[in-house]
């Protein structure tokens, strides 16, 4: 007996309730399924089907021994998938979320240097800010910088995000430097607005956490904006290093309150939660994590950011 194959036609059986209905779907006779079935039944040494003239139903025991199969073939299938993919070539159309700044300032070239390596794939970039529905959407793929929270989908990390407070040093010159933390409440605070709390600045020290409410002349939805404001003088802002990494290499910025840092967040490749993946996601998400990496590049005139 193929118990594989024996298993498999079990499992068929059950879900349409019918010998005929599995024989035609399988292309073998009414009577090799009901053969099957049977040899199956006296291997277990137990009932799974009960049979009438008019009807099929699963048995206690056959009812266990169906989630059970059917998830083992899964399984299988599964595996079966993932071997397939791992030998295939990247291929197709490969739909991307990504937020603005990060996509024109870093994954652009990622993109092309990918494209490269894998030129059977082609990218669909949308750049937004806002938060986006991987499933509803459609999205292979959508690059996330956050704390996450539980969810069915997957997440990888790729490379981590430091958020660091910073101004321009003519605006420290003309405005004084914060000693401490509360002083950043009466300077001119460029805040992001698509925090949860944009005019609330959590910053950790020698003495813990600290909360201080901050406001400004501009709250935007975008961190060039922040970033442009913070190099014309007109304040001091809280954003990522991959922003403001380039602009703490030419001087244009500088770093306030470096005994005090921000949490780290991450940057993560977000997908749906599939039995398994394309080779043009795989392949995009393991790039991804090998060009920016736990040092990203944007971070090799920050390394004096504490965290």
């Amino acid at each position: 007996m193929d118990r594989l194959n024996s298993m498999s036609l079990f499992v068929e059986v059950a879900k349409s309730n019918s010998f005929t209905a599995t024989a035609d779907k399988i292309g073998i006779s009414r009577a090799q399924v009901s053969k099957s079935v049977m040899q199956l039944e006296k291997h277990l040494g137990a009932r799974l089907l009960n049979r009438t003239t008019r009807r099929i139903s699963l048995t206690e025991t056959g009812r266990i021994y169906y989630e059970r199969c059917n998830a083992i073939l899964q399984d299988i299938e599964e595996i079966e998938g993932i071997a397939s993919e791992q030998t295939s070539t990247p291929h197709g159309t490969l739909t991307l979320n990504v937020p603005t700044s990060f996509g024109i300032l870093h994954l652009n070239e990622a993109i092309s240097v990918y494209i490269k390596h894998y030129p059977q794939v082609q990218i669909s970039l949308s750049l937004a800010d806002r938060f986006v529905d991987v499933v509803a959407e459609g999205f292979d793929l959508v690059i996330r910088i956050a704390e996450l929270e539980d969810s069915s989908l997957i997440a990888r990390k790729i490379a981590p995000c430091q958020l660091v407070l910073c101004a321009s040093p003519d605006y420290i010159k003309k405005n004084g430097e914060p000693g401490v933390p509360q002083d950043l409440a009466i300077h001119n605070c460029l805040t992001y607005s698509n925090n949860l709390k944009p005019n609330i600045w959590e910053l950790q020290g020698v003495d813990g956490k600290e909360s201080i409410k901050v406001s400004g002349s501009i709250s935007a939805d975008n961190g060039d904006i922040l970033k442009t404001a913070a190099v014309s003088g007109l304040g001091i802002t809280l954003l990522p290093t991959f922003i403001v990494g380039s602009e703490f290499c030419s001087g244009q910025l500088q770093q306030v309150l470096p005994d005090y840092y921000s949490s780290e967040i991450s940057i993560y490749a977000i997908f749906p939660s599939r039995r398994y993946l394309s080779a043009k996601v795989r392949t995009f998400v393991d790039f991804l994590s090998d060009y920016f990496g736990e040092s990203p590049y944007w971070d090799k005139c920050c390394q004096n950011v504490s965290g």
